[in-house]
């Protein structure tokens, strides 16, 4: 009778098995546990689990951008952190990617990151223009700043006489004169923290793109964004405008549409958790900056969802499934 018992069961197990509808499993690629942009990840990992039915996720480390693009294109993920200028790059096979292009779909953009261009304000640089010859730190040495900030130099026709090094020496470098700026990111609107440990006992200025120059990278450098950054990025500093590119979630084009329209909606409408776990989400406006700052086609899912709140798709950003 027990050994019958047991038999009835485990069949009625495996009915129930049977009969319970199939759970969608996602990979979600990051980036090294140690960075911020980690724990964004975990939260927005969190709320896909808790809102979404029928869906479950989980993170994997990984080593960021570039990374998860090839797992991307070796379906070996569904969804990761992309920037938007480097997927941009390998949508279009262009640099690194032009022998092997990478199909993705955006998502969201999370946060941009402007790149500012902060001089010691003894070195007498008051325009992008005046930077020929003068010794300017482009980022640290195989950051996307560095290799962004030649690019738009280049673009604007400006020859900078270029300083490699870590953000440390860059820092030491500008205090004691021997350099007179660099590129770094801000944080939002605000200068970082670096920039600021700078201005403590040296004067400091940001340079500002002319509306020329602005139009000439909008046209000819469609991986980068052109930001205005208000008054007040840090004591003094008068509003400017400035390149940047933004971090995004991208999604493998072969998912599937309602799961796509429900992750965006889910992340856009339970922005608390993210903002506890990355702080330059907080008052953030992700739609506007997805739409103002992204650079491929929005998943289908994704865009239906920011045609419901009544926003208009730049034709750049235009499903094309």
């Amino acid at each position: 009778m027990k050994t019958l018992l047991t038999a009835v069961a485990a069949s009625a197990a495996l009915l129930a098995a049977a009969s319970a509808p199939a759970q969608e499993r996602l990979l979600i690629g990051s980036t090294s546990s140690s960075s911020s942009h980690y724990g964004y990840f975990v939260a927005v990992n969190q709320i896909i689990n808790s809102e979404l039915e029928g869906v479950s996720s989980s993170v994997a480390e990984t080593g960021a951008t570039v990374d998860n693009l090839r797992r991307l294109s070796r379906d070996q993920m569904d969804m990761g952190l992309v920037t938007t200028n480097t997927g941009y790059h390998a949508y279009a096979g262009q640099g690194d990617f032009e022998e092997r292009p990478v199909d993705t779909r955006l998502l969201w953009v999370y946060t941009v990151a402007p790149q500012n261009v902060v001089m010691r304000e003894d070195a007498g640089v008051e325009s992008m223009q005046e930077l020929d010859g003068v010794r300017l730190n482009p980022g640290i040495t195989g950051s996307a700043t560095e290799s962004t900030t030649e690019a738009v130099m280049k673009t604007l026709g400006i020859t900078p006489d270029y300083v490699r090094g870590s953000t440390t020496d860059v820092v030491d470098s500008i205090k004691d004169g021997r350099i007179a700026g660099y590129v770094k990111s801000g944080v939002g609107n605000r200068l970082d923290g670096s920039t600021m440990d700078i201005a403590t006992f040296t004067p400091i200025n940001v340079l500002s793109l002319t509306d020329e120059q602005a139009d000439t990278l909008r046209s000819e450098m469609p991986d980068i964004a052109v930001v205005d950054i208000p008054e007040g990025a840090a004591d003094g500093i008068p509003a400017f405008t400035t390149w940047a590119f933004g971090v995004a979630v991208h999604a493998h084009p072969d998912m599937d549409e309602e799961t796509a329209y429900q992750i965006v909606k889910a992340v856009m409408e339970n922005p608390e958790p993210q903002a506890n776990a990355f702080s330059a989400i907080k008052d953030a406006d992700m739609a506007q900056m997805t739409l103002d700052v992204g650079t491929v086609p929005l998943h289908a899912g994704a865009a239906r969802y920011f045609e419901e709140q009544g926003m208009e798709i730049p034709d750049a950003l235009q499903p094309v499934e």
